[in-house]
């Protein structure tokens, strides 16, 4: 049963999130923006899943909290750009989050680029670099889109921010990491049609720059295999 320290702690969370602006919400969480400790923040909160015992719950939902910080902390430590954690509510399971201002997304980027015909290459080559270094850190994304990465202004300076880890782990198998790679490269095709070549650059640039590259391709190839399988039989 609930003490009242930690209903208490979860109605201030309720009365504050009211006053933030939601961003959207999913199956898993809602995100908000606004404004935490006088600085430009999101806010990931967790909600309770009616459908599942709620020791259960709230079990898996923590884990998944803890998942979360712990791939992003992983990356920030290699150097790797992600948003600063400014704080981590267990009891409401939410994360508050640096709000990565002046910045647009991958998607919105490309699709601009696209219009006015310019050059994704170079994009395609830090994309690489950046997925490389986090899978050496054996990083996991789970949930790699180009919705899910930011680019900050200027944007020739190519400053990558990789958002929305709400889906990692850590795992140092090249299996999870091909994986990883396959989702990417199916939200890429379906979202930026034509794109083939640039895709391939991103590839070729992450097989130079990562250092266990060579296993992971091979399991890339054989994911990509399995996918063609499953969309012949049904």
């Amino acid at each position: 049963m609930e003490n009242s320290s930690d209903c208490s702690s979860r109605e201030r969370t309720r009365r504050y999130l009211e006053g933030l602006q939601l961003m959207k919400q999913g199956a898993e969480a809602r995100v908000y923006r606004g404004i935490f400790l006088g600085k430009a923040a999101v806010v990931k909160e967790r909600f309770p899943k009616t459908y599942r015992h709620p020791a259960l719950d709230e079990k898996l939902t923590h884990r998944r909290v803890a998942q979360e910080v712990r791939s992003i902390l992983r990356c920030r430590k290699a150097g790797i750009a992600a948003p600063m954690v400014y704080f981590v509510d267990y009891i409401s399971n939410c994360i508050y989050l640096e709000d990565i201002e002046e910045s647009i997304t991958v998607r919105d980027f490309i699709m601009t680029a696209q219009e006015h015909g310019s050059s994704l290459y170079c994009l395609a080559e830090r994309i690489g670099q950046v997925l490389a270094q986090m899978h050496d850190e054996d990083v996991i994304h789970g949930d790699l889109t180009t919705s899910n990465m930011l680019l900050r202004l200027p944007h020739p300076s190519l400053n990558l921010v990789l958002i929305d880890f709400g889906l990692s782990f850590i795992s140092a198998l090249p299996e999870d990491k091909g994986v990883d790679l396959y989702v990417l490269e199916k939200a890429f095709h379906s979202t930026h049609p034509n794109t083939e070549d640039v895709f391939n650059t991103l590839l070729k640039s992450y097989t130079v720059a990562s250092k266990k590259s060579g296993l992971v391709i091979k399991k890339l190839d054989e994911v990509r295999l399995r996918g063609r399988k499953r969309s012949m039989v049904g």
